[in-house]
């Protein structure tokens, strides 16, 4: 996910935080983002956030970001866990809502 500005990353990634759609989050940023939006090249300062969760919470994810995010069309993207340190998989499993499996 991207926000316009680190508050906003840091209010939308504690409220997932408190509700255990994700395990752990990283802000990254400032960054240049440049893209196509209403037909031309725009460029934005943008902050970049890695979420951690599983599928299964997927779809509850993007219902609350989409809720607290600026954003007319916020960029909500999921990238599987091809592989991953055991230890590290299992707390992230514990720490979400539905603990179990990461599917």
């Amino acid at each position: 996910m991207t926000t316009s500005t680190r508050l906003e990353a840091q209010k939308i990634v504690q409220s997932l935080l408190q509700e255990r759609l994700i395990a752990c989050a990283n802000i990254w940023g400032p960054m240049e983002s440049r893209y196509w939006w209403r037909s031309k090249i725009e460029n934005a300062s943008e902050f970049l956030v890695l979420m951690k969760s599983k599928q299964k919470l997927f779809a509850r994810l993007v219902e609350a970001v989409k809720e607290m995010h600026s954003y007319e069309v916020p960029e909500i993207l999921a990238v599987p866990i091809v592989e991953g340190f055991q230890p590290y998989l299992k707390w992230l499993s514990a720490t979400v809502a539905d603990n179990g499996d990461l599917r």
